[in-house]
């Protein structure tokens, strides 16, 4: 499979919202707009219209579950880590690594929901649809917590008011009660969904920065490379632990190489710190998913 034509879509939406904000009136004012209504509003929906459109069957979809949660505690535990280790630590300053400790271990939804279907067809797409619905609260509790603990503000209170943990936990909820999408509702809510992945991957690019990335470089490059290329090993070695059959092994493949996610830097920026240092490894980051998805999918997945 040519996995750089696979991908070629999602990036060049990314390139095109990058072009686009740079060169055209529709500046960064009017992305940051788009990125707030689809943050809040339509990526929610599509969440919860993925999840809730097939039945989920808990018992034989464990496997990945568990998978998915192993793959997500090592990502925060390698993260959190980082200042502790005797090489490294004293190059960690403290305010940034809390505001983006997140780039490790979250990921872009966006660019999973465009590809599962691509890769697996219906049923890549349920299995992400898994992944992102049992993986997004545990990622935004561990995001929000070390910038809540280091800036004193309240935890709980910050993760109630996440829209994305709002859109997968009420999607799970429905699913395992058996409840639908009115028939009549389902064709608005396909367009939102729609709208969500185009808008979500152009404001990606559209809020692409690199200028901040002059300090803390040491801190950049061990959670890009956790991101990167330690999290796909991983989950390589995780698809035989928990004896993943194909469909599965090629969604967490892909889950583990994607790029993070885009709304880091909204909510460091939001909780008060640093955004445009998160940017520039938001920025980073979405470039690195076009090496790390093909080197995930191609490289791993064959051995």
């Amino acid at each position: 499979m040519n996995y750089a034509q696979l991908l070629f879509p999602d990036f060049s939406l990314i390139l095109s919202g990058y072009l686009v904000c740079r060169f055209t009136a529709l500046n960064r004012t009017v992305w940051a707009q788009v990125e707030t209504l689809v943050y809040f509003l339509f990526f929610p929906v599509l969440l919860f219209h993925s999840i809730v459109k097939s039945p989920l069957d808990i018992q034989s979809a464990s496997s990945l579950i568990g998978a998915g949660w192993a793959l997500m505690f090592s990502g925060v535990a390698l993260a959190y880590s980082l200042p502790y280790w005797p090489w490294l630590g004293r190059h960690i300053p403290v305010r940034e690594h809390a505001a983006s400790t997140q780039i490790a271990f979250r990921f872009n939804s966006f660019v999973a929901l465009a590809l599962a279907d691509r890769l697996a067809g219906p049923q890549g797409a349920l299995m992400i649809a898994v992944l992102i619905g049992v993986c997004v609260p545990l990622s935004n509790i561990f995001a929000v917590w070390p910038m809540a603990r280091h800036a004193q503000r309240g935890f709980l209170k910050e993760l109630v008011r996440n829209p994305l943990i709002i859109g997968t936990a009420s999607g799970l909820a429905a699913n395992l009660l058996g409840l639908t999408i009115p028939v009549w509702l389902e064709p608005t809510v396909s367009r939102i969904g729609a709208a969500a992945l185009a808008l979500g991957l152009m404001a990606a690019g559209a809020g692409m920065q690199f200028g901040a990335l002059t300090k803390a470089k040491s801190l950049a490059m061990s959670l890009l490379a956790i991101r990167h290329f330690f999290l796909p090993v991983v989950a390589l070695g995780l698809t035989h632990l928990f004896h993943l059959d194909p469909v599965q092994t090629t969604m967490l493949l892909a889950f583990s190489a994607l790029p993070t996610a885009s709304s880091c830097y909204v909510l460091a920026a939001r909780m008060g710190y640093d955004g445009a240092y998160v940017a520039g490894l938001v920025t980073l980051s979405t470039l690195l998913g076009m090496l790390s998805l093909p080197f995930a999918l191609g490289v791993l997945r064959s051995l």
